[in-house]
């Protein structure tokens, strides 16, 4: 197995991604994974767009990445998101056997790497299929803070429904 280094050009990708859930009325979260240098796949925010509070960047690139291959090849990828996973993701990612996290500004009310709970390394969440990850915040976070702030600034009808963020 190999160490995950960070690279600086995954979480900008994840800012783009982070801008076009922006442009399609969605909270400007985005995601890519990558594996051996390349994205395998990239995510975006979609409850407002399905009507769906689930359908967050990190599940949606899980999904097509598992449309692809088995879950083993989350051991060896890493995961760039412009804001802490919430508990659902945080746990959805230890589900899988994630390597490794970065994101950009923590989440104060949601946050499951850290900022509120500790669920990617808690111990008493110990199961035969879940493993602790390392994580790492504060990467890009001014952007990814800015971005937030223009969303929840504008008229956001569905975001009132599902302000998950």
């Amino acid at each position: 197995m190999t160490t995950s280094v960070y690279n600086d050009q995954f979480m900008l990708e994840a800012l783009k991604v982070a801008q076009e859930a922006y442009d399609n009325l969605e909270v400007p979260v985005g995601c890519v994974f990558v594996k051996n240098g390349k994205i395998i796949a990239h995510g975006r925010n979609k409850p407002n767009e399905t009507f769906n509070a689930t359908r967050h960047a990190e599940i949606e690139a899980i999904d097509d990445i598992l449309k692809e291959h088995t879950a083993d090849v989350f051991s060896d990828t890493d995961l760039y998101v412009t804001v802490e996973p919430c508990v659902m993701c945080a746990s959805a990612l230890r589900q899988v056997g994630i390597r490794h996290v970065y994101f950009g500004c923590g989440n104060d009310k949601f946050g499951g790497n850290g900022s509120v709970f500790d669920i990617h390394t808690d111990p008493r969440l110990k199961t035969p299929v879940s493993k602790h990850y390392a994580s790492e915040g504060n990467k890009h976070a001014e952007e990814a803070v800015l971005l937030l702030r223009k969303f929840y600034v504008r008229e956001n009808n569905h975001g009132k429904l599902y302000k998950l963020i």
